[in-house]
Protein backbone atom coordinates (compact mmCIF):
# COMPACT_ATOMS: atom_id res chain seq x y z
CA UNK A 1 0.00 0.00 0.00
CA UNK A 2 2.98 2.34 0.55
CA UNK A 3 3.45 2.70 -3.21
CA UNK A 4 0.14 4.61 -3.36
CA UNK A 5 1.07 7.20 -0.71
CA UNK A 6 2.75 10.56 -1.13
CA UNK A 7 6.14 10.89 0.56
CA UNK A 8 4.93 13.76 2.78
CA UNK A 9 2.11 11.56 4.02
CA UNK A 10 4.67 8.79 4.63
CA UNK A 11 6.78 11.11 6.79
CA UNK A 12 3.76 11.85 8.97
CA UNK A 13 2.80 8.18 9.25
CA UNK A 14 6.29 7.15 10.36
CA UNK A 15 7.03 10.31 12.39
CA UNK A 16 10.26 10.94 10.52
CA UNK A 17 11.89 13.58 8.32
CA UNK A 18 13.83 13.08 5.10
CA UNK A 19 16.60 15.50 6.11
CA UNK A 20 16.74 14.61 9.83
CA UNK A 21 15.65 11.00 9.98
CA UNK A 22 14.84 9.78 13.48
CA UNK A 23 16.69 10.19 16.76
CA UNK A 24 18.86 7.48 18.27
CA UNK A 25 16.51 7.24 21.24
CA UNK A 26 13.52 6.74 18.95
CA UNK A 27 15.49 4.16 16.95
CA UNK A 28 16.08 2.11 20.13
CA UNK A 29 12.37 2.19 20.99
CA UNK A 30 11.40 1.06 17.50
CA UNK A 31 14.03 -1.68 17.55
CA UNK A 32 12.50 -3.06 20.76
CA UNK A 33 8.99 -2.80 19.29
CA UNK A 34 9.60 -4.19 15.79
CA UNK A 35 12.55 -6.45 16.55
CA UNK A 36 15.80 -6.85 14.65
CA UNK A 37 15.82 -6.44 10.89
CA UNK A 38 16.70 -10.00 9.99
CA UNK A 39 14.97 -13.16 8.87
CA UNK A 40 13.90 -15.45 11.68
CA UNK A 41 15.52 -18.84 11.86
CA UNK A 42 13.34 -21.89 11.94
CA UNK A 43 13.34 -23.29 15.47
CA UNK A 44 16.17 -25.77 15.61
CA UNK A 45 15.25 -29.23 16.83
CA UNK A 46 17.50 -31.13 19.19
CA UNK A 47 19.61 -33.73 17.45
CA UNK A 48 17.87 -36.52 19.41
CA UNK A 49 14.47 -35.38 18.15
CA UNK A 50 15.82 -35.29 14.58
CA UNK A 51 17.20 -38.81 15.10
CA UNK A 52 13.89 -40.15 16.42
CA UNK A 53 12.03 -38.61 13.47
CA UNK A 54 14.09 -40.73 11.11
CA UNK A 55 12.09 -43.73 12.39
CA UNK A 56 8.77 -42.15 11.40
CA UNK A 57 8.11 -44.63 8.60
CA UNK A 58 5.67 -47.56 8.51
CA UNK A 59 8.26 -50.00 7.14
CA UNK A 60 10.79 -48.97 9.80
CA UNK A 61 8.20 -49.40 12.57
CA UNK A 62 7.38 -52.91 11.32
CA UNK A 63 11.09 -53.79 11.31
CA UNK A 64 11.51 -52.55 14.89
CA UNK A 65 8.47 -54.56 16.03
CA UNK A 66 9.81 -57.62 14.17
CA UNK A 67 13.22 -57.31 15.85
CA UNK A 68 11.61 -57.01 19.31
CA UNK A 69 9.38 -60.04 18.70
CA UNK A 70 12.37 -61.99 17.36
CA UNK A 71 14.35 -61.17 20.50
CA UNK A 72 11.44 -62.15 22.75
CA UNK A 73 10.99 -65.48 20.92
CA UNK A 74 14.71 -66.17 21.18
CA UNK A 75 14.61 -65.45 24.93
CA UNK A 76 11.60 -67.72 25.48
CA UNK A 77 13.23 -70.53 23.51
CA UNK A 78 16.47 -70.01 25.44
CA UNK A 79 18.61 -70.34 22.31
CA UNK A 80 20.50 -67.04 22.86
CA UNK A 81 20.64 -66.53 19.08
CA UNK A 82 19.96 -62.80 18.73
CA UNK A 83 21.65 -62.39 15.33
CA UNK A 84 18.40 -61.61 13.45
CA UNK A 85 17.33 -58.98 15.99
CA UNK A 86 20.77 -57.33 16.00
CA UNK A 87 20.92 -57.23 12.18
CA UNK A 88 17.45 -55.66 11.92
CA UNK A 89 18.20 -53.00 14.55
CA UNK A 90 21.59 -52.27 12.93
CA UNK A 91 19.91 -51.70 9.54
CA UNK A 92 17.29 -49.41 11.06
CA UNK A 93 19.90 -47.36 12.98
CA UNK A 94 22.13 -47.15 9.88
CA UNK A 95 19.19 -45.81 7.87
CA UNK A 96 18.48 -43.16 10.54
CA UNK A 97 22.13 -42.07 10.81
CA UNK A 98 22.41 -41.65 7.02
CA UNK A 99 19.32 -39.46 6.93
CA UNK A 100 20.54 -37.38 9.89
CA UNK A 101 24.00 -36.80 8.34
CA UNK A 102 22.50 -35.68 5.03
CA UNK A 103 20.16 -33.19 6.71
CA UNK A 104 23.06 -31.77 8.75
CA UNK A 105 25.15 -31.25 5.59
CA UNK A 106 22.29 -29.50 3.81
CA UNK A 107 21.58 -27.20 6.77
CA UNK A 108 25.23 -26.11 6.90
CA UNK A 109 25.14 -25.27 3.20
CA UNK A 110 21.90 -23.32 3.60
CA UNK A 111 23.35 -21.40 6.57
CA UNK A 112 26.31 -20.38 4.40
CA UNK A 113 23.91 -18.69 1.97
CA UNK A 114 22.93 -16.17 4.67
CA UNK A 115 26.40 -14.62 4.53
CA UNK A 116 25.58 -13.26 1.05
CA UNK A 117 23.61 -10.31 2.45
CA UNK A 118 25.43 -7.10 3.34
CA UNK A 119 25.80 -6.55 7.13
CA UNK A 120 26.02 -2.72 6.97
CA UNK A 121 23.42 -0.09 6.06
CA UNK A 122 23.92 3.65 5.58
CA UNK A 123 21.19 5.68 7.34
CA UNK A 124 20.46 9.30 8.22
CA UNK A 125 19.80 9.81 11.93
CA UNK A 126 19.59 13.14 13.73
CA UNK A 127 20.60 14.82 10.46
CA UNK A 128 23.89 12.88 10.19
CA UNK A 129 24.89 9.99 7.95
CA UNK A 130 26.15 6.90 9.73
CA UNK A 131 26.84 3.24 9.02
CA UNK A 132 24.96 0.80 11.24
CA UNK A 133 24.46 -2.99 11.22
CA UNK A 134 21.57 -3.76 8.87
CA UNK A 135 19.90 -5.68 11.74
CA UNK A 136 19.40 -2.33 13.54
CA UNK A 137 17.49 -0.65 10.69
CA UNK A 138 13.94 0.23 11.83
CA UNK A 139 10.76 1.50 10.11
CA UNK A 140 11.07 5.26 9.66
CA UNK A 141 14.82 5.21 9.02
CA UNK A 142 16.08 7.13 5.98
CA UNK A 143 18.47 4.82 4.10
CA UNK A 144 20.96 5.75 1.38
CA UNK A 145 21.38 3.44 -1.61
CA UNK A 146 24.42 3.30 -3.88
CA UNK A 147 25.64 0.99 -6.65
CA UNK A 148 26.79 -2.32 -5.19
CA UNK A 149 24.64 -2.04 -2.02
CA UNK A 150 22.17 -4.66 -0.89
CA UNK A 151 18.85 -3.05 0.03
CA UNK A 152 18.57 -3.68 3.81
CA UNK A 153 14.76 -3.43 4.12
CA UNK A 154 11.57 -2.68 2.19
CA UNK A 155 11.37 1.07 1.65
CA UNK A 156 9.56 3.86 -0.24
CA UNK A 157 11.84 5.94 -2.45
CA UNK A 158 12.21 9.62 -1.55
CA UNK A 159 14.58 10.57 -4.35
CA UNK A 160 16.78 8.77 -6.87
CA UNK A 161 19.05 9.38 -9.85
CA UNK A 162 19.24 6.75 -12.60
CA UNK A 163 18.60 4.13 -9.91
CA UNK A 164 18.44 0.55 -11.19
CA UNK A 165 17.88 -2.40 -8.88
CA UNK A 166 18.30 -6.07 -9.73
CA UNK A 167 15.28 -7.88 -8.26
CA UNK A 168 15.71 -11.32 -9.88
CA UNK A 169 16.09 -13.02 -6.47
CA UNK A 170 12.59 -11.76 -5.58
CA UNK A 171 10.69 -11.54 -8.88
CA UNK A 172 12.78 -13.59 -11.32
CA UNK A 173 12.88 -10.72 -13.82
CA UNK A 174 16.04 -10.69 -15.95
CA UNK A 175 16.65 -6.96 -16.32
CA UNK A 176 17.25 -4.51 -13.49
CA UNK A 177 14.27 -2.29 -12.70
CA UNK A 178 14.54 1.44 -13.37
CA UNK A 179 13.21 3.13 -10.23
CA UNK A 180 11.25 6.39 -9.99
CA UNK A 181 10.56 8.22 -6.73
CA UNK A 182 8.04 10.82 -7.93
CA UNK A 183 5.21 8.52 -9.01
CA UNK A 184 2.12 7.26 -7.22
CA UNK A 185 0.86 3.76 -8.00
CA UNK A 186 -2.34 1.83 -7.41
CA UNK A 187 -3.06 0.02 -4.14
CA UNK A 188 -3.13 -3.30 -5.98
CA UNK A 189 0.18 -3.46 -7.82
CA UNK A 190 2.47 -6.38 -8.71
CA UNK A 191 5.85 -6.34 -6.96
CA UNK A 192 7.71 -6.14 -10.26
CA UNK A 193 5.82 -2.94 -11.17
CA UNK A 194 6.40 -1.08 -7.89
CA UNK A 195 8.95 1.33 -9.35
CA UNK A 196 8.76 3.69 -6.34
CA UNK A 197 9.59 0.93 -3.84
CA UNK A 198 12.78 -1.00 -3.06
CA UNK A 199 12.86 -4.40 -1.40
CA UNK A 200 15.08 -6.22 1.07
CA UNK A 201 17.72 -8.61 -0.38
CA UNK A 202 17.73 -6.92 -3.83
CA UNK A 203 20.88 -5.26 -5.22
CA UNK A 204 21.52 -1.73 -6.46
CA UNK A 205 23.34 -2.04 -9.79
CA UNK A 206 23.32 1.57 -10.92
CA UNK A 207 22.73 5.10 -9.69
CA UNK A 208 21.86 6.22 -6.16
CA UNK A 209 18.87 7.17 -4.06
CA UNK A 210 17.29 7.72 -0.67
CA UNK A 211 14.34 5.83 0.77
CA UNK A 212 12.10 5.69 3.84
CA UNK A 213 12.04 2.24 5.47
CA UNK A 214 8.50 0.81 5.66
CA UNK A 215 8.99 -2.83 6.66
CA UNK A 216 11.81 -4.79 8.31
CA UNK A 217 12.64 -8.39 9.17
CA UNK A 218 9.90 -10.95 8.62
CA UNK A 219 7.44 -8.23 7.50
CA UNK A 220 9.38 -7.60 4.30
CA UNK A 221 8.44 -9.28 1.02
CA UNK A 222 11.36 -11.69 1.27
CA UNK A 223 10.50 -12.29 4.95
CA UNK A 224 6.99 -13.39 4.01
CA UNK A 225 8.45 -15.81 1.48
CA UNK A 226 10.82 -17.16 4.15
CA UNK A 227 7.89 -17.61 6.54
CA UNK A 228 5.97 -19.64 3.95
CA UNK A 229 9.00 -21.86 3.43
CA UNK A 230 9.42 -22.44 7.18
CA UNK A 231 5.76 -23.22 7.86
CA UNK A 232 5.06 -25.29 4.75
CA UNK A 233 5.18 -29.05 5.21
CA UNK A 234 6.60 -30.98 2.29
CA UNK A 235 4.31 -33.68 0.84
CA UNK A 236 5.47 -37.28 0.72
CA UNK A 237 7.68 -38.19 -2.21
CA UNK A 238 6.69 -41.00 -4.63
CA UNK A 239 9.16 -43.44 -3.07
CA UNK A 240 7.91 -42.68 0.44
CA UNK A 241 4.33 -43.34 -0.68
CA UNK A 242 5.32 -46.60 -2.36
CA UNK A 243 7.37 -47.83 0.62
CA UNK A 244 4.51 -46.93 2.96
CA UNK A 245 2.11 -48.87 0.75
CA UNK A 246 4.46 -51.87 0.60
CA UNK A 247 4.96 -51.74 4.37
CA UNK A 248 1.24 -51.68 5.09
CA UNK A 249 0.56 -54.47 2.60
CA UNK A 250 3.31 -56.65 4.08
CA UNK A 251 2.25 -55.85 7.63
CA UNK A 252 -1.41 -56.67 7.08
CA UNK A 253 -0.53 -59.72 4.98
CA UNK A 254 1.84 -61.09 7.60
CA UNK A 255 -0.67 -60.54 10.40
CA UNK A 256 -3.38 -62.26 8.38
CA UNK A 257 -1.18 -65.24 7.50
CA UNK A 258 0.14 -65.57 11.07
CA UNK A 259 -3.39 -65.47 12.45
CA UNK A 260 -4.52 -68.09 9.94
CA UNK A 261 -1.55 -70.35 10.78
CA UNK A 262 -2.21 -69.91 14.48
CA UNK A 263 -5.93 -70.80 14.11
CA UNK A 264 -5.12 -73.82 11.90
CA UNK A 265 -2.61 -75.02 14.52
CA UNK A 266 -5.17 -74.75 17.29
CA UNK A 267 -7.70 -76.59 15.11
CA UNK A 268 -5.09 -79.34 14.65
CA UNK A 269 -4.74 -79.38 18.46
CA UNK A 270 -1.11 -78.21 18.46
CA UNK A 271 0.14 -76.49 21.61
CA UNK A 272 -0.80 -72.76 21.55
CA UNK A 273 2.70 -71.61 22.61
CA UNK A 274 4.28 -73.68 19.83
CA UNK A 275 1.90 -72.23 17.23
CA UNK A 276 2.53 -68.71 18.49
CA UNK A 277 6.29 -69.16 18.11
CA UNK A 278 5.80 -70.61 14.61
CA UNK A 279 3.55 -67.71 13.56
CA UNK A 280 6.02 -65.13 14.86
CA UNK A 281 8.89 -66.85 13.07
CA UNK A 282 6.97 -66.68 9.79
CA UNK A 283 6.21 -63.00 10.35
CA UNK A 284 9.87 -62.13 11.00
CA UNK A 285 11.00 -64.14 7.98
CA UNK A 286 8.48 -62.37 5.72
CA UNK A 287 9.67 -58.83 6.58
CA UNK A 288 12.27 -57.59 4.00
CA UNK A 289 14.61 -55.99 6.52
CA UNK A 290 17.19 -55.23 3.83
CA UNK A 291 14.83 -53.05 1.78
CA UNK A 292 15.20 -49.77 3.77
CA UNK A 293 18.98 -50.13 3.84
CA UNK A 294 19.19 -50.71 0.09
CA UNK A 295 16.92 -47.73 -0.60
CA UNK A 296 18.96 -45.50 1.73
CA UNK A 297 22.27 -46.52 0.13
CA UNK A 298 20.97 -45.89 -3.40
CA UNK A 299 19.56 -42.48 -2.44
CA UNK A 300 22.87 -41.59 -0.73
CA UNK A 301 24.72 -42.38 -3.95
CA UNK A 302 22.35 -40.03 -5.78
CA UNK A 303 22.89 -37.26 -3.22
CA UNK A 304 26.68 -37.65 -3.53
CA UNK A 305 26.52 -37.29 -7.31
CA UNK A 306 24.32 -34.20 -6.98
CA UNK A 307 26.75 -32.70 -4.45
CA UNK A 308 29.57 -33.00 -6.99
CA UNK A 309 27.45 -30.78 -9.24
CA UNK A 310 27.05 -28.21 -6.42
CA UNK A 311 23.40 -29.13 -5.80
CA UNK A 312 22.07 -29.16 -2.23
CA UNK A 313 19.72 -32.04 -1.34
CA UNK A 314 18.26 -31.67 2.14
CA UNK A 315 16.13 -34.83 2.32
CA UNK A 316 17.28 -38.13 0.83
CA UNK A 317 13.91 -39.01 -0.80
CA UNK A 318 14.03 -35.71 -2.73
CA UNK A 319 16.59 -37.29 -5.09
CA UNK A 320 14.05 -39.88 -6.17
CA UNK A 321 11.40 -37.18 -6.66
CA UNK A 322 13.75 -35.30 -8.98
CA UNK A 323 14.42 -38.52 -10.88
CA UNK A 324 10.67 -39.10 -11.30
CA UNK A 325 10.12 -35.66 -12.85
CA UNK A 326 9.41 -35.45 -16.56
CA UNK A 327 9.10 -31.66 -16.84
CA UNK A 328 10.58 -28.99 -14.56
CA UNK A 329 9.26 -25.43 -15.05
CA UNK A 330 11.41 -22.72 -13.54
CA UNK A 331 12.34 -19.11 -14.12
CA UNK A 332 15.95 -19.09 -15.26
CA UNK A 333 17.47 -15.82 -14.08
CA UNK A 334 18.26 -15.74 -10.38
CA UNK A 335 16.94 -19.30 -9.98
CA UNK A 336 18.95 -21.57 -12.25
CA UNK A 337 21.60 -18.94 -12.95
CA UNK A 338 23.26 -16.12 -11.02
CA UNK A 339 22.13 -13.45 -13.52
CA UNK A 340 25.76 -12.93 -14.49
CA UNK A 341 26.96 -12.47 -18.05
CA UNK A 342 30.29 -12.73 -19.79
CA UNK A 343 31.68 -11.86 -23.18
CA UNK A 344 32.39 -14.98 -25.22
CA UNK A 345 33.09 -13.51 -28.63
CA UNK A 346 33.99 -10.16 -30.21
CA UNK A 347 33.54 -9.24 -33.86
CA UNK A 348 34.70 -6.06 -35.51
CA UNK A 349 35.93 -4.81 -38.86
CA UNK A 350 38.75 -2.93 -37.16
CA UNK A 351 40.75 -2.97 -33.89
CA UNK A 352 39.50 -5.32 -31.18
CA UNK A 353 41.09 -3.13 -28.50
CA UNK A 354 39.27 -0.02 -29.74
CA UNK A 355 36.01 -1.99 -29.74
CA UNK A 356 36.48 -3.04 -26.10
CA UNK A 357 37.44 0.50 -25.07
CA UNK A 358 34.36 2.02 -26.68
CA UNK A 359 32.03 -0.57 -25.14
CA UNK A 360 33.64 -0.13 -21.71
CA UNK A 361 33.32 3.67 -21.79
CA UNK A 362 29.64 3.53 -22.76
CA UNK A 363 28.57 2.04 -19.40
CA UNK A 364 27.50 3.26 -15.96
CA UNK A 365 29.61 0.60 -14.21
CA UNK A 366 31.80 1.48 -11.23
CA UNK A 367 35.12 -0.37 -10.81
CA UNK A 368 36.09 -1.09 -7.20
CA UNK A 369 39.11 -2.82 -5.70
CA UNK A 370 38.19 -5.65 -3.34
CA UNK A 371 40.84 -7.85 -1.75
CA UNK A 372 43.36 -6.63 -4.30
CA UNK A 373 41.16 -7.42 -7.31
CA UNK A 374 39.21 -5.10 -9.60
CA UNK A 375 35.47 -5.75 -9.34
CA UNK A 376 32.87 -4.25 -11.70
CA UNK A 377 29.63 -3.15 -10.01
CA UNK A 378 26.53 -2.35 -12.01
CA UNK A 379 23.98 -3.79 -14.41
CA UNK A 380 24.87 -7.39 -15.43
CA UNK A 381 24.99 -6.56 -19.15
CA UNK A 382 27.40 -3.68 -18.66
CA UNK A 383 29.41 -5.55 -16.01
CA UNK A 384 30.16 -8.21 -18.65
CA UNK A 385 31.61 -5.54 -20.98
CA UNK A 386 33.77 -3.96 -18.26
CA UNK A 387 34.95 -7.37 -17.03
CA UNK A 388 36.14 -8.11 -20.56
CA UNK A 389 38.08 -4.84 -20.50
CA UNK A 390 39.64 -5.78 -17.15
CA UNK A 391 40.57 -9.16 -18.63
CA UNK A 392 42.33 -7.34 -21.50
CA UNK A 393 44.16 -5.07 -18.99
CA UNK A 394 42.13 -2.03 -20.06
CA UNK A 395 41.47 0.40 -17.19
CA UNK A 396 38.06 2.11 -17.34
CA UNK A 397 39.19 4.87 -15.00
CA UNK A 398 42.17 5.67 -17.22
CA UNK A 399 39.90 5.75 -20.24
CA UNK A 400 37.64 8.23 -18.47
CA UNK A 401 40.61 10.43 -17.60
CA UNK A 402 41.77 10.58 -21.23
CA UNK A 403 38.25 11.02 -22.60
CA UNK A 404 36.21 12.63 -19.84
CA UNK A 405 32.51 11.83 -19.89
CA UNK A 406 30.60 15.09 -20.07
CA UNK A 407 27.03 14.06 -20.91
CA UNK A 408 24.83 11.06 -21.67
CA UNK A 409 21.49 9.84 -22.93
CA UNK A 410 20.41 7.00 -20.57
CA UNK A 411 19.06 3.72 -21.92
CA UNK A 412 15.33 3.35 -22.28
CA UNK A 413 13.22 0.48 -23.57
CA UNK A 414 11.70 2.61 -26.33
CA UNK A 415 15.03 3.50 -28.00
CA UNK A 416 16.77 0.24 -26.98
CA UNK A 417 20.12 2.02 -26.73
CA UNK A 418 22.16 4.46 -24.66
CA UNK A 419 24.78 7.06 -25.55
CA UNK A 420 27.64 8.75 -23.72
CA UNK A 421 29.54 11.88 -24.79
CA UNK A 422 33.26 12.20 -24.07
CA UNK A 423 35.60 15.15 -24.55
CA UNK A 424 38.47 14.37 -26.93
CA UNK A 425 40.68 17.42 -27.39
CA UNK A 426 38.67 20.09 -29.14
CA UNK A 427 36.08 17.53 -30.28
CA UNK A 428 33.54 15.30 -28.61
CA UNK A 429 33.17 11.53 -29.02
CA UNK A 430 29.63 10.12 -29.01
CA UNK A 431 29.46 6.38 -28.21
CA UNK A 432 26.15 4.56 -28.69
CA UNK A 433 25.44 0.92 -27.82
CA UNK A 434 22.29 -1.16 -27.93
CA UNK A 435 20.24 -3.69 -29.90
CA UNK A 436 21.92 -4.64 -33.22
CA UNK A 437 18.87 -4.03 -35.40
CA UNK A 438 18.34 -0.55 -33.92
CA UNK A 439 22.01 0.49 -33.99
CA UNK A 440 22.51 -0.75 -37.55
CA UNK A 441 19.62 1.43 -38.70
CA UNK A 442 21.39 4.48 -37.21
CA UNK A 443 24.71 3.80 -38.97
CA UNK A 444 25.91 5.07 -42.33
CA UNK A 445 29.55 4.03 -41.99
CA UNK A 446 31.82 1.33 -40.62
CA UNK A 447 35.51 1.33 -39.83
CA UNK A 448 37.76 -1.15 -41.65
CA UNK A 449 41.55 -1.28 -41.32
CA UNK A 450 41.67 2.19 -39.82
CA UNK A 451 39.52 3.81 -42.50
CA UNK A 452 35.90 4.92 -42.24
CA UNK A 453 33.98 3.42 -45.17
CA UNK A 454 30.40 3.99 -46.32
CA UNK A 455 28.07 1.22 -45.16
CA UNK A 456 26.67 -0.28 -48.36
CA UNK A 457 23.73 -2.70 -48.63
CA UNK A 458 25.99 -5.74 -49.17
CA UNK A 459 27.86 -5.11 -45.90
CA UNK A 460 24.60 -4.31 -44.12
CA UNK A 461 23.06 -7.66 -45.17
CA UNK A 462 26.25 -9.46 -44.16
CA UNK A 463 26.02 -7.96 -40.65
CA UNK A 464 22.34 -8.92 -40.40
CA UNK A 465 23.14 -12.51 -41.44
CA UNK A 466 25.93 -12.74 -38.82
CA UNK A 467 23.55 -11.47 -36.15
CA UNK A 468 20.98 -14.12 -37.13
CA UNK A 469 23.61 -16.88 -36.91
CA UNK A 470 24.63 -15.73 -33.42
CA UNK A 471 21.00 -15.65 -32.30
CA UNK A 472 20.64 -19.26 -33.44
CA UNK A 473 23.56 -20.16 -31.16
CA UNK A 474 21.72 -18.55 -28.22
CA UNK A 475 24.22 -15.67 -28.11
CA UNK A 476 23.07 -12.20 -27.26
CA UNK A 477 24.59 -9.46 -29.36
CA UNK A 478 25.33 -5.85 -28.44
CA UNK A 479 26.25 -3.42 -31.18
CA UNK A 480 28.51 -0.46 -30.53
CA UNK A 481 28.83 2.63 -32.72
CA UNK A 482 30.34 6.09 -32.50
CA UNK A 483 30.82 9.44 -34.18
CA UNK A 484 32.68 12.69 -33.52
CA UNK A 485 31.00 16.07 -33.14
CA UNK A 486 32.40 19.59 -32.82
CA UNK A 487 30.07 20.78 -30.07
CA UNK A 488 27.53 19.43 -27.62
CA UNK A 489 23.95 20.36 -28.55
CA UNK A 490 22.20 22.68 -26.10
CA UNK A 491 19.42 20.11 -25.88
CA UNK A 492 20.41 16.45 -25.85
CA UNK A 493 18.08 14.58 -28.18
CA UNK A 494 18.31 11.14 -29.73
CA UNK A 495 17.46 12.43 -33.22
CA UNK A 496 20.55 14.63 -33.31
CA UNK A 497 23.06 12.51 -31.41
CA UNK A 498 22.13 8.94 -32.33
CA UNK A 499 22.36 8.98 -36.12
CA UNK A 500 24.96 9.02 -38.90
CA UNK A 501 27.09 6.69 -36.77
CA UNK A 502 30.13 4.48 -37.47
CA UNK A 503 29.26 0.81 -36.85
CA UNK A 504 31.25 -1.58 -34.66
CA UNK A 505 30.01 -4.66 -32.80
CA UNK A 506 30.33 -6.53 -29.52
CA UNK A 507 28.88 -9.92 -28.57
CA UNK A 508 28.01 -11.21 -25.13
CA UNK A 509 26.40 -14.30 -23.63
CA UNK A 510 24.65 -15.29 -20.37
Amino acid sequence: MWQAKDIHEMEKNFRTNRTYGISEEEAKKRLEHFGENKLADKKQEHILIKFVKQFNDFMIIILIIASIISAVVTKIEGSNDYVDSIIIIAIVVFNAIMGLIQEAKAEKSLEALKTMTAPIAKVRREGRLKDIPSAEVVPGDIILLEAGNYVPADARLISCSNLKIEESSLTGETLPVQKEADVLLKEEQAIGDMVNMVFSSTVVVNGHGEALVTETGMNTKVGKIANMIMTDESPQTPIQKKLAGVGKALGMGCLGICLAIFVIGLWKKIEPIEMFMTSVGLAVAAIPEGLPAIVTIMLSIGVTKMARKNSIIRKLPAVETLGSSNVICSDKTGTLTQNKMQVVEEMTFDSKEELICLACMCTDVQVEVREGKKVAVGEPTEVALVNQAIKENIDKQELNKKRKRVADLPFDSGRKMMSTIHQEGNEYLVITKGAPDVILGKCNYYKEQGKIVALDEITRRKIEQENAKMAERALRVISVSYKKIQRIPSKLESKELENDLVFVRFNRND
